[in-house]
């Protein structure tokens, strides 16, 4: 019987470096059921990263399991070229569920494809070339989201697409003004449109934003920050694109993170939680704009039936059991209970950020020194407590700071009590 041991070895040896894993002594996973995941060696954990935010509705769902069975058991694949029952019914119900009058589907096999060809979309329906992005924004892995993303830590090669320009982000804790939230008049928001007039042509081909930032930290904007950046590039000649990857299916509380902020975007991209860890991606547009691509477009394994299928049963999983609510109501308990850790630890916790089942706390190394020095030393040291009382959670930020907590849509009350127990008895020994 193979043991962890031999596969991490075999990883080390054949498997890119910049591959990198979580802990000390990376965890081989071996199997999962809702929300718990069992590694090689027999030890159970409590997920509450999610394959980050990807497995929506639990491992081993069984309703999403069935419907990758049937459909495997009828055609697994047959590209893009041929209409599948799976694959309109999908677009279809997206049209339903989406805000405002978008319609039309570009399915992809990811959540990088969803944004590169949200991009060109923007550019053809404008005639415009020039967009907006914004600062530790995170888009992908390819050269053309390595340029949208502002967040050096992921790039490996300079940006390659002068035409992107990055705004500031709405990170109220460490606002690039100096403003407080309660009176920071929006002025990142603002400054968009001087970005555009000093940066520009002053046309642009739209803005693409994640409405919670996640690979940045879940930076979490003000209420009508996405208004004002909004008008201002529809002002400039552009269209808004929600990037909800992260954002995406009752994840924040709302079937959709934009709808937090009260702004209907002209085109979505969505990934990751859509088929609960099987890769899809997807692009969603206004009819108009969708129509602007006339030149042919595939993505071989975009909207392929067995992908497809298994995001139908998460919808179906999502409506039937009113997960966008789950997700607020348990959201709320866990936040409540991150700000009574919070309390009891002010010196290490800044700030607990995020909506609905997608919260964040951001490290510090002490919170009364004005610049609040990010402690990625707690962060290492959380992760590996957390590790030993068996709750696997997410990192992130630009300064690796920030713990990222994400569980399935479906939580539990008591799931999410459990975890929280663990990360109190986790940040008392940080200081034991």
């Amino acid at each position: 019987m193979t043991t962890s041991q031999e596969v991490r070895a075999k990883h080390a040896k054949h498997i890119f470096k910049a591959a990198g894993t979580y802990y000390d002594e990376s965890v081989v996973l071996d199997h999962g059921q809702g929300a718990r995941v069992t590694d090689l060696d027999g030890t159970e954990y409590l997920d509450f990263f999610g394959g980050i935010l990807t497995v929506s509705v639990g491992h081993n769902n069984a309703a999403v399991s069935q419907a990758v069975s049937q459909q495997v058991q009828r055609i697994s694949h047959v590209s893009a070229l041929y209409p599948t029952v799976p694959m309109v019914t999908l677009a279809e119900r997206l049209a339903r569920v989406t805000p405002g009058a978008l319609d039309k589907c570009f399915f992809t096999a990811s959540g990088t494809e969803a944004d590169e060809t949200a991009v060109m979309l923007a550019q053809l329906s404008t005639g415009n070339t020039e967009l907006i992005a914004l600062r530790h924004g995170y888009s992908g892995r390819s050269m053309l989201a390595q340029s949208l993303t502002a967040h050096n830590t992921w790039r490996a090669v300079p940006t390659q697409i002068a035409a992107i320009k990055h705004a500031h982000a709405p990170y109220c804790y460490r606002c690039p003004f100096g403003g407080k939230p309660d009176s920071c008049g929006m002025r990142c928001a603002k400054d968009i449109e001087e970005l555009i007039q000093t940066t520009t042509t002053g046309r642009v081909a739209g803005m693409l934003a994640e409405p919670i930032l996640g690979v940045g930290g879940f930076i979490t904007p003000p209420k009508d920050y996405y208004k004002v950046a909004s008008d201002i590039i529809r002002k400039y000649g552009g269209v808004f694109i929600a990037d909800e990857v992260q954002t995406g299916f009752g994840r924040t509380g709302k079937m959709w993170g934009i709808e937090n902020y009260d702004v209907e975007p002209d085109m979505m991209t969505m990934a990751k939680g859509i088929a609960n860890g099987l890769p899809l991606g997807a692009i969603i547009a206004t009819p108009a704009i969708a129509d602007s691509l006339t030149k042919p477009s595939i993505s071989t394994y975009g909207g392929n039936p067995i992908s497809t299928a298994a995001a139908n049963a998460v919808l179906d999983e999502i409506e039937d059991n009113d997960l966008a609510n789950n997700c607020q109501v348990q959201g709320r308990r866990l936040r409540i209970g991150l700000k009574a850790i919070q309390r009891k630890h002010p010196d290490i916790i800044g700030e607990v950020r995020g909506k609905g089942l997608m919260q964040a706390l951001e490290l510090v190394v002490d919170e009364t020194i004005e610049d609040r020095t990010p402690n990625v030393k707690a962060k290492l040291a959380l992760f590996e407590e957390t590790k030993k009382r068996r709750l696997l959670i997410g990192a992130g930020g630009l300064y690796g700071n920030v713990i990222r907590i994400s569980p399935m849509l479906n939580s539990t009350a008591d799931e999410i009590d459990e975890a929280l127990a663990i990360l109190d008895e986790s940040f008392d020994a940080l200081k034991a």
